[in-house]
């Protein structure tokens, strides 16, 4: 079991709808967490996108030189930026933390987030559109120069003259929970990601994204996104979790979902639907509980319990073929250190090695912006 933990780009504290207990989420306390999350064991850090985050290129390119093992999932949002200048800036995250970058495809779900950054494309049109990147990104890597017209991006002679480690893309991650999502995974990405459904709603997925893959010959990595609430005993988890949103009203509630409603996402819609109809205990399978899904978009369910409890449900998760978890709590400096001393013990964890150091051939400066200097051949005689 590879375990990640999450940035929390978009604000972090003690409690949901208040100031009480807020943090000031500056480089300073990214970069504690990061380090943090680095020495515990952990794999990865799923960096967040989107206008309620700091940028995550920016952060993660800030904190990768103060780590050693840690890689970062930072997002590229096809139809928001060139599938050429996004190679690029891969290509050179890559190159200079040897290897530790990977790359989460977010097609976005929000219709006026998208709107605000010129997006102005249909559910199936996005994922058309990502489809068309997605291949041009993966031939831009391998160093070919592409020339490519589709519906939705055209480039001519496109090309990377820094390459990344290995003339190959990082491994993409997706998550998607609508059938053209699913078929985009199946076609193009590494890892398909869920958020913490009940697993019965989670198998059904997998089935589907893998049988996907195996008509393109191909095999998909599961990674599950899910809230983790642990605790010594059960009785001061659930506590906990209740302390959670206790400054959380019905005005903020019916906010929040008013502003789901108009989300295209499925997985988001999934989600709100798994909120309202167990509102009235919100447990919606054994210790997955779905109050943080009130107020918050995404992965708005949490594993609550003691740690036997916690674990045991997360090797449930597990034997449906999911190796991959990106974890989080709040606050997500002390929980990092909480659940990897309660659950790291109780689970087979993959822990990370150091990467080793990349050298970087020298190259000359490149003639005319477009030329690479001639390698001489070393003289026999």
């Amino acid at each position: 079991m590879e375990m990640f933990w999450y940035l929390p780009t978009m604000g972090d504290g003690r409690f949901l709808g208040t100031t009480e207990g807020a943090r000031v989420t500056d480089l300073s306390y990214f970069r504690q967490i990061a380090q943090a999350v680095d020495r515990l064991g952990y794999t990865g850090m799923l960096v967040p996108t989107g206008h309620a985050c700091e940028d995550g290129w920016v952060v993660a390119s800030a904190l990768f030189p103060v780590t050693e093992r840690l890689k970062f999932l930072v997002a590229v949002r096809p139809g928001g930026v060139s599938v050429s200048i996004a190679a690029r800036m891969a290509a050179s995250f890559e190159r200079f933390s040897s290897g530790r970058l990977l790359i989460n495809v977010v097609t976005g779900g929000d219709p006026v987030e998208m709107a605000g950054d010129g997006i102005f494309l249909a559910h199936a049109e996005r994922y058309e559109a990502t489809d068309e990147f997605l291949t041009v990104w993966k031939r831009l890597m391998t160093g070919e120069e592409v020339t490519f017209t589709g519906k939705h991006i055209r480039v001519e002679r496109a090309k990377l003259l820094f390459p990344p480690l290995d003339h190959k893309s990082p491994p993409l991650f997706i998550g998607a929970s609508s059938p053209a999502g699913h078929r985009v995974a199946a076609k193009h990405i590494d890892t398909y990601l869920t958020w913490a459904e009940p697993p019965d709603m989670v198998a059904e997925k997998i089935k589907d994204v893998k049988a996907l893959a195996a008509q393109q010959n191909r095999e998909i990595r599961i990674g599950l996104r899910v809230q983790i609430i642990v605790r010594d005993t059960a009785e001061e988890a659930w506590s906990e979790a209740h302390k959670l949103i206790q400054y959380v009203t019905d005005e903020d509630i019916a906010t929040a979902q008013q502003t789901f409603d108009r989300f295209d996402s499925v997985g988001q819609q999934r989600m709100t639907r798994l909120v309202r109809e167990n509102a009235d205990r919100l447990e919606i399978s054994p210790n997955l509980w779905a109050g943080i899904g009130q107020v918050r978009g995404g992965v708005g369910t949490a594993l609550v319990g003691d740690p036997d409890s916690v674990a045991k449900r997360l090797l449930e998760y597990r034997e449906l073929g999911i190796d991959t978890f990106i974890l989080s709590g709040y606050p997500h400096l002390e929980e990092a250190y909480r659940i990897a001393d309660l659950l790291f013990p109780r689970l087979p964890v993959s822990y990370p090695k150091r990467p080793a150091d990349v050298t970087l051939q020298p190259m000359g400066e490149i003639l005319a912006e477009n030329i690479l200097s001639k390698q001489l051949l070393p003289d026999k005689h």
